[in-house]
């Protein structure tokens, strides 16, 4: 007879912190099936891993699936007013990715609804065909800590908005080659300007 090894295994206590390890996917319903998969299939250079008539799932990376899109044909449009999800964000390497990403989608037709320096992020808002916010951003420091600290300190407590920028200058000035310090450091509040001011989108087409 042979002998099964058997392993006892045991839970962590209740009390003890578990976090998940990662984000996975997002998934949004449309009755605009087509266009949305196009939309994050174009800005976010993803690839349609599956698809069929009711549900589809794209993914950029080595995830299954990062985005998964369910069509809800006749579904009423979003109302902007309802409580709900403001926008969701994906993060970029670096400012040269975030910055080459904006021109691509620009000769595509697509353009940002607002590009925003918040402090710890460089960032640009899109909004896909249903109206959602969808922002692209790049990290502005180099650790956690760094980005926590300035997170809990006076700057960000007096604007924890951010100031809004033009990306085409951002552009030049990269390509110029001013440091990337220069370039990432939030600038101050315009003259006579509230961080409420900075909230001011391009109205929707």
């Amino acid at each position: 007879m042979t002998d099964v090894a058997i392993s006892i295994r045991t839970l962590v206590a209740p009390s003890q912190r578990i976090a998940p390890t990662k984000f996975a996917h997002v998934v949004l319903k449309t009755a605009n099936y087509d266009a949305m998969i196009e939309w994050y299939a174009t800005v976010l250079h993803a690839r349609v891993a599956f698809r069929n008539d009711f549900i589809a799932f794209l993914t950029y990376d080595d995830e299954h699936h990062r985005v998964a899109i369910i069509n809800t044909p006749g579904s009423p449009a979003p109302d902007p007013a309802a409580a709900g999800v403001h926008h969701i964000a994906f993060t970029y390497a670096g400012l040269g990715d975030l910055l080459s990403t904006y021109r691509r989608l620009k000769e595509s037709g697509i353009e940002p609804a607002r590009c925003i320096n918040h402090g710890p992020t460089t960032s640009m808002y899109y909004r896909d065909p249903d109206g959602l916010r969808v922002e692209l951003q790049i990290d502005n420091f180099a650790t956690a800590e760094e980005a926590h600290a300035y997170l809990t300190g006076r700057d960000f407590a007096d604007n924890p908005i951010g100031v809004i920028y033009d990306p085409e200058q951002l552009i030049r000035d990269y390509e110029a080659g001013l440091a990337l310090d220069d370039l990432l450091r939030r600038p101050p509040l315009p003259a006579g300007k509230t961080p409420m001011d900075m909230r001011a989108e391009t109205p929707r087409a």
